[in-house]
């Protein structure tokens, strides 16, 4: 059995494990459009009682059924991280993309604009967006850590697509006459998108931490939106008296951001052949 062989089948079972936790999220994400055991608003339960076969994750200080709670956020940590993702990549993708064919100063000034936006936190930006818009909801959440991360997609993409442009395809393209533009979408993104899947990837877990931290803060998906981060925040005041309100939702969270993070970890040993082969 070959090297290359041997480092898939040592690392399969540990992305394995990711795909799974990924994919237990993404289930309970989906089956929340359409059914959960109870309604939202649905208060008839006792209040802080234990998980039972009523209320298989215990129900809250309102009497609200926590197991609902999860499923709808699982719902939104996967649209916020999707949503955020997407924001940010197409900002990020044609920035970085501009600055790797803008001349020496335009560039040297992007990649200047990209490590300061860095230097600050992601959800510190978030933050600064929510208080612009004066509202916090669901939509300002997604636009705001959209925005919070699309400096990192940036400076990412102007590395790739420079050292794409330094490859000697691309120089016989312009010889053969090749537009700027048909070089972008034939040569430059096909090469850097394996990278950049795996770059997003990890920037969907931070999207669901910082979305679950503006939510913990107030400044998430306002009530009656189920957003993790807002569980922790209602179940800090019972968590001697009824630790599974706080225990359930952060678990759900932890669960989440490791599988992210094994998925990323098994597409990077996927698309790079030197740390594949080491």
């Amino acid at each position: 059995m070959s090297a290359v062989t041997r480092s898939r089948s040592r690392s399969n079972p540990v992305h394995w494990l990711g795909y799974g936790l990924v994919g237990i999220v993404v289930l309970f994400g989906v089956v929340s459009f359409f059914w959960t055991p109870y309604a939202l608003s649905d208060m008839a339960g006792g209040r802080l009682e234990p998980p039972s076969a009523a209320h298989w994750a215990g129900t809250d200080r309102l009497g609200r059924d926590l197991f609902t709670q999860l499923m709808i956020g699982a719902r939104i940590a996967l649209v916020v991280g999707c949503g955020a993702v997407l924001i940010g990549g197409v900002i990020g993708i044609v920035t970085g993309v501009l600055a790797a064919f803008a001349t020496r100063f335009a560039d040297d000034a992007l990649a200047a604009v990209f490590d300061i936006l860095i230097a600050f936190p992601t959800l510190l930006i978030a933050m600064l967006v929510v208080a612009a818009r004066e509202e916090a909801s669901l939509g300002t959440a997604i636009l705001a850590l959209g925005i919070g991360l699309s400096p990192i997609v940036g400076r990412i993409t102007r590395i790739l697509t420079k050292r794409v442009l330094s490859k000697d395809y691309i120089t016989a393209a312009r010889v053969s006459g090749t537009g700027w533009g048909s070089i972008v979408f034939w040569h430059v993104l096909p090469n850097i998108a394996p990278f950049l899947g795996v770059n997003l990837a990890l920037q969907f877990g931070l999207a669901v931490m910082a979305e679950a931290s503006l939510s913990y803060l107030g400044l998430g998906a306002p009530p009656p939106n189920a957003s993790w981060g807002r569980m922790l925040q209602e179940a800090q005041g019972t968590v001697y008296t009824a630790p599974w309100g706080a225990l359930l939702p952060g678990l759900a969270l932890f669960a989440l951001v490791i599988g992210i993070n094994l998925l990323a970890d098994g597409l990077r040993d996927r698309f790079d052949p030197q740390r594949r082969d080491g």
